[in-house]
């Protein structure tokens, strides 16, 4: 079975479908950004991964995970937000692989999935932590939830 074929031929199945997911979910950030450019976003990263599946090759995934959790970092996001979406679009993408899949084919398929997927999610989520840990966060006064404490 070749990855990268089913899941191109399947690709407006499952934009449809990780869109659904992910609106129901009503992430405010990707409500807000609107439809076309949510289905812009899904699209893109569903583009990648396929070429990734094809080719071999993380770097496009990697770089375009860093890129996206860097620029919904700064514009607020939280990281959960942008897993759902990554989220959406996985399962979609997995439900089309395993309906159209030979048994026999499976294992194989779900170790290029799963390695380019997991990549992405990956340096999504080391991205965030690494921004986060840079974020000055003002100490908190506690003084005030204990008696005899001098402000």
């Amino acid at each position: 079975m070749d990855v990268s074929v089913l899941l191109e031929n399947a690709r407006t199945e499952v934009l449809d479908e990780a869109y659904a997911a992910l609106e129901s979910s009503h992430v405010a950030h990707y409500e807000a950004a609107g439809e076309p450019l949510t289905r812009q976003r899904l699209a893109d990263l569903h583009d990648l991964v396929v070429a990734a599946v094809r080719d071999r090759d993380l770097s496009a995934v990697t770089a375009y995970s860093q890129r996206v959790a860097e620029e919904r970092f700064s514009a607020g996001f939280d990281i959960s937000e942008v897993q759902t979406a990554y989220n959406a679009l996985e399962a979609a993408m997995w439900r089309r692989l395993v309906a159209a899949g030979p048994p026999a084919e499976l294992a194989e398929a779900v170790g290029l999935l799963s390695t380019v997927l997991g990549a992405g999610k990956d340096t999504l989520a080391r991205t965030y932590v690494s921004l986060a840990g840079k974020r000055h966060v003002p100490s908190l006064d506690l003084t005030a939830l204990f008696t005899g404490a001098s402000a």
